[in-house]
This record gives structure tokens, sequence and C-alpha cells, in this order.
């Protein structure tokens, strides 16, 4: 019998991500951001016709079980590249992407199951002229953008994923076997990026960059966010340094904020609970339960967040996100 499972990552670039000089071609209208990708994909030809993302890792997999007994195994999946849109005086020029070699390691196998991992990526077509801070101190080429993903499957036909290393940039977005987000990378930085992705600083000079993943955020959430960010009232934007502290436990509050890049841990009488990531909206209890924080929040990693007063989001909708979220409840 063959079983067969994968996992998925989509690369894109969201428009908080962007930071320096470098954001003038995109607020010209030169260069683009991305829409963020779907919740859910079967289709990943026709979003990259679509010029819905920047590349995609697609790790598939398969082992073959006889008696209860893996009697073989083997990749069937791949990279995905997509293009670069660029206009110019009113034209739009299209510069194919260069993709680099997947790299697929040696399957291992166990008595009960077999680990796959793959890495797929490389960088785009327009050049990225900068200084570096090591040799050879400039490069012309953009930096390379990657995903590392880890696929587990079982005899009993159930299977796990992981993301091993990724790129500081653009965000990775993971999908499951069923096509539906999981993960999210909770952290881009850009500088980074510029400064260090190219050479033997990458998956092909046999050097990965750890990844820093959180789960996928509610489905409220996401309508939330829309609200916030394009809603009658104009978001407030900030950035916390790692170990700054958002909010404390206790303290009056009203706004309810969005998490637009970073991790957040959620601490409650000195007890972490949950690490969140981008895409999180957080605050809302203080609303609903006497105007006090429940929850201290402290940035794990650099953060940028958008608030905005509660009084702009519907009652019941904040009820329903508590309700979903459960964070405050720490474990006995």
């Amino acid at each position: 019998m063959r079983i067969e499972s994968s996992v998925t990552s989509i690369s894109w670039i969201p428009s908080e991500a962007v930071e320096g000089s470098t954001k003038v071609p995109f607020e010209l209208g030169v260069a683009h951001y991305d829409a963020p990708p779907p919740d859910h994909i079967d289709n990943l030809e026709a979003l990259r016709e679509a010029d819905r993302f920047r590349f995609a890792n697609e790790l598939r997999a398969w082992i073959d079980v006889e008696d209860g007994r893996i009697t073989g195994s083997g990749y069937s999946g791949s990279g995905h590249i997509g293009s670069t849109t660029l206009r110019l005086g009113g034209r739009s020029v299209t510069l194919a992407a260069v993709s680099l070699p997947d790299k697929q390691v040696e399957p291992a196998v166990g008595g009960s199951s077999v680990r796959f991992v793959q890495t797929a990526g490389g960088r785009t077509g327009a050049p990225a002229p900068r200084r570096v801070s090591h040799p050879p101190y400039v490069q012309i080429a953009a930096p390379l953008a990657w995903t590392t993903l880890s696929l587990t499957i079982f005899a009993d036909g159930t299977s796990s994923h992981d993301v091993v290393g990724a790129s500081p940039f653009p965000r990775h977005w993971i999908y499951n076997e069923r096509g539906d987000l999981s993960h999210k990378s909770g952290l881009v930085d850009f500088n980074e990026w510029m400064a260090h992705a190219f050479g033997k600083h990458t998956p092909w000079g046999d050097e990965d960059s750890p990844a820093l993943v959180t789960e996928v955020e509610t489905a409220l959430e996401r309508e939330l966010s829309t609200h916030i960010m394009r809603g009658g009232a104009k978001p407030r934007i900030s950035t916390l340094a790692e170990g700054r502290m958002l909010m404390h436990q206790g303290d009056a509050g009203k706004d309810v904020y969005l998490l637009l890049d970073g991790v957040l841990a959620v601490d409650v009488d000195g007890q972490i609970v949950a690490n969140v990531g981008p895409g999180a909206v957080l605050g809302e209890r203080a609303l609903l339960e006497g105007g006090l924080r429940t929850a201290t929040l402290t940035a794990a990693t650099k953060c940028r967040v958008a608030a905005i007063d509660g009084t702009e989001i519907d009652p019941e909708l904040l009820q329903e996100l508590a309700g979903g979220h459960k964070r405050e409840a720490a474990p006995a």
C-alpha cells in the first residue's frame, strides 16, 4: 500500500515587511507588494501564474507499506519559483526569477516512519545593489529566499510536518497535507536578509537560518484584522523592541491590537501561557471584563503592532474573539 502526504510553504511580500530606501520602488508603484495568499490551496500552479507568490516549496513524498513494514519511499514534489513584475513608464516588465536546485535529504527510514527534508528557493530576477557586512562587501544580485521543510510519514497513514529553516524574508505561510493554512513565520527581518542571505550563508552554502513559526490565527481574527487596517479609524502603528512590554496585567486599557509582525509572549500571573504571531488580535478582554488587562504581553522578538480604540469594534465580535482565545486560562 502506498501512503502519500505533503507540506507546502508559500512565500510572499506583505506591505509592512520592506524597510528603508528599498520601500521607494514599492511606494512609487514600480514594484508591488503581494496580497495575502488564500487560507486553502488546491492549485499551486494557478497561484504562480496569477503572480500570487514569490516562491513555493512543495514537499511531497510517499512510502510503501506491506504488512506494517516500510518497503520503499521517495520524493514527488519540488520548488516553484514566481516572477518579478516591474511597472516602468506605464508598461509592465516581467523578469524571470532565478531558481536554485532543490535540496532533498536522503529519506531517514525508521521502524514505523520515514522523514523527508527538502529545501527550495531562489532569488528575484531584479538586481539589488547594496553594501554587505562580509566579503565581498558589495552585492549586485538579490539575496536568496528559501524554506527548509520536513515531512514525516508513518506506516499507520498519518503524517506530521515542521519548518526546519527559512530565510528571514519574505513572509512564509505553511500548509498541511489537506492544503489548509496551519502555521506562519513569526518574524520578517528585511535588513538581516539583505545583509547576509547570499553565498555560504544559505543552505546551498551549507548554512541555514532557524525558523520561528507560530500557529495560524482564527478566521475571526483574519476578519477583524481587515477591519482594523481598513476600517473607519486609522490604526496607530508602533514598533516594540525585543523585551518591551505591550500591556501589563492589571493595568487599565481600551485599545485592541493587531500583531503585524513578530512574536508576543502571553504571561498570566507570572507564567507564560502562549506565544502568538502575526495576525493575532489582542486586548479584547479588558473591554469585556471591567477595563483591566488580564495578561501581560511582552515582545519575544522585535514586533510591529497596529492599535485602535476597542469601541470601534462590535462588542459581539469582541465577545466571540475572547471565547476563542482562552489564552489567559493558565494551566493549573
